[in-house]
């Protein structure tokens, strides 16, 4: 993407309302002004709110959102100018209940209350292989943490991935960390008894993978 589209994108993401962009000190230095408030402040309802970390382009929070009008949906990235696609369908077809965040997953505990949020989901992060990019890692033990915080005690995580590392380093984690494993398949469209939410939405790369005949995998969760 060329440097003028994307601040073109950024200009536009400004005017947009579901579109948040706190700066670092704004969510560290005091306590952020919809913490604890995105009901009703954004939402205006009680429904369930549920996040996607690392949202991408917003493809499958926009996509759940339309799938579930009664749950509250938030899709949060450092890179503003992919989710622009995400918020402009949102204000385009009208959906109101899907917002966008600007900011790091590792700041999520400073964006959201303890108990706020009922649900997360991962889906295709970056399976940093590498040992020294461990800590990147999204279902590493502190991030795991981070979420447990902003989670209610009965909230889940799902993680969906093409990545067979990724998978079976999440699994691993979860088990040897005590964790509640709901439910895991390491290729959802080959064994029966995936959710319709994993298999009935697919991005633009997942879809990609699958004309790889790539597996793509899923684990849903409580953590402990």
């Amino acid at each position: 993407m060329g440097s003028k589209n994307k601040l073109k994108r950024f200009r536009e993401n400004e005017t947009f309302k579901n579109v948040f962009q706190p700066t670092r000190e704004e969510l560290t230095e005091q306590p952020y002004e919809h913490k604890g408030q995105w009901n009703a402040n954004f939402f205006k309802n009680d429904n369930p709110l549920v996040l996607e970390l690392g949202c991408g382009k917003g493809e499958y929070t926009v996509a759940l959102s339309k799938k579930f009008p009664n749950k509250n949906f938030i899709g949060i990235d450092i890179k503003g100018a992919r989710f622009w696609r995400g918020a402009k369908t949102a204000i385009e077809d009208n959906i109101p209940n899907v917002a966008f965040i600007r900011t790091q997953i590792e700041l999520v505990e400073h964006v959201f209350a303890q108990n706020e949020v009922d649900e997360i989901w991962i889906t295709f992060p970056d399976p940093q292989i590498k040992y020294q990019r461990t800590k990147h890692r999204m279902t590493n033990t502190s991030f795991l943490q981070r979420y447990k915080k902003i989670l209610k005690p009965e909230g889940v995580v799902n993680l969906k991935t093409d990545s067979e590392f990724m998978h079976g380093y999440t699994l691993g984690l979860l088990h040897g960390g005590g964790h509640e494993v709901l439910y895991a398949n390491h290729n959802v469209y080959k064994q029966e008894g995936s959710p319709e939410e994993v298999t009935s939405i697919q991005t633009y790369y997942e879809s990609l993978y699958l004309k790889e005949d790539k597996a793509i995998t899923y684990i849903r969760f409580k953590i402990k």
